[in-house]
């Protein structure tokens, strides 16, 4: 059993910011996705790719999945980097 630890990255198609500030933690599944013979829905028995825990702080995350002895690995967030661009640019 072991998890993933990653910060919650801003939806690209919306301006607002909220929330981004939090940190998750997520099981790795443990068995594929399979498509029902019923309904052609893709679903698996791993209960836990259900669960997703939400942190304020990247130490906390990891002081978790220590104290309950879930390897862990943290994917790093991507630098923010902003596109100064004036209005004027786009007609050249």
């Amino acid at each position: 059993m072991s998890a993933r630890i990653y910060q919650i990255q801003k939806n690209a198609l919306q301006s607002g910011k909220a929330l981004t500030h939090q940190w998750v933690l997520e099981y790795v599944p443990a068995e594929a996705k399979q498509p029902d013979p019923l309904t052609g829905w893709a679903g698996s028995g791993d209960m836990k790719q259900q669960i997703r825990l939400n942190f304020s702080s990247e130490a906390a995350a990891r002081a978790y999945a220590e104290r309950e002895g879930i390897a862990y690995s943290v994917i790093a967030t991507a630098p923010k980097t902003l596109k100064l661009q004036a209005y004027a640019d786009n007609f050249r």
